[in-house]
């Protein structure tokens, strides 16, 4: 059996008692970092053999993980924090899993943007997003129709910069920034996309408030939305301004994607 072991976020206290368990029964443990990773299981007092496995080996060392299959040992995969399969190694092994019909499992457990979810109080449903793409066409694809909560994650460097981006393409809509989750300097902030982060060190979970929802209208896609206007007798370019007004974006953003 391969078990995918969800790890602590922050407080290392915050793992479930099947966890352990599991990571004390299994003949190994595979995870991105071992020096990370030994500080868990030594505060377990968990001693496995643990092998690297990470975002720039996991093909390389599929052979390898799935030789312990072969064998009928048990083994657990475990990222560094969180859920493994989500912005960490996971995906590719349970594709090979399934392929050659060898048994695995999911430990529950702590994952960042659910907490963030929880602690922003916006009403679900919601999409996560992950990181976003570099490129600003995987962006522009990514977030096509985006109009329900949003969650991202945003790394160190990135942050102000994916900010101002959401902001253009999405609105200025309301948005919970948290950072440091489990952990003692825990820290939730309420803004808008658009406004200036004076704490930018680190790296957050942002949770994007729904699109406003008090017009109807913003129920239709951007094209119904425009062609409502326009069969009511404003021109094209005057329902687009409408369009934009309605929905808290940029002209330029609704004519984009008007174009689709």
């Amino acid at each position: 059996m391969v078990y995918f072991v969800a790890t602590p976020i922050g407080n290392l206290s915050e793992i479930t008692f099947r966890a352990v368990q599991v990571l004390k029964s299994v003949s190994a443990i595979f995870c991105e970092d071992t020096r990370h990773s030994q500080i868990l299981l030594n505060n377990y007092q968990i001693s496995k053999p643990l092998y690297s496995y990470h975002k720039f080996n996991e093909k390389k060392s599929l052979d390898f993980v799935l030789s312990f299959c072969q064998k009928q040992q048990d083994i657990a995969v475990i990222s560094d924090a969180g859920m493994p399969g989500i912005n960490d190694p996971g995906n590719i092994l349970v594709n090979a899993l399934k392929e050659n019909n060898f048994p695995y499992t999911v430990v529950s457990g702590a994952s960042a943007f659910v907490n963030a979810f929880v602690m922003s109080g916006y009403q679900p449903p919601f999409t996560y997003y992950g990181f976003l793409p570099e490129k600003t066409s995987d962006r522009e694809a990514l977030l096509d129709g985006s109009v329900g909560v949003g969650i991202f994650y945003l790394s160190v460097h990135d942050i102000k910069e994916n900010m101002r981006y959401l902001c253009k393409r999405l609105g200025n809509r309301p948005c919970c920034l948290v950072k440091e989750l489990s952990k003692t300097h825990e820290k939730a902030v309420f803004c808008h996309l658009g406004d200036e982060i004076d704490d930018d060190k680190g790296e957050f979970v942002l949770v994007v408030d729904r699109q406003n929802e008090q017009n109807p209208l913003c129920k239709l896609t951007v094209q119904e939305h425009i062609n409502y206007y326009v069969s009511g007798g404003m021109t094209k370019n005057d329902a687009i301004k409408a369009v934009a007004k309605d929905r808290n974006l940029p002209k330029n953003e609704i004519y984009r994607q008007s174009l689709k």
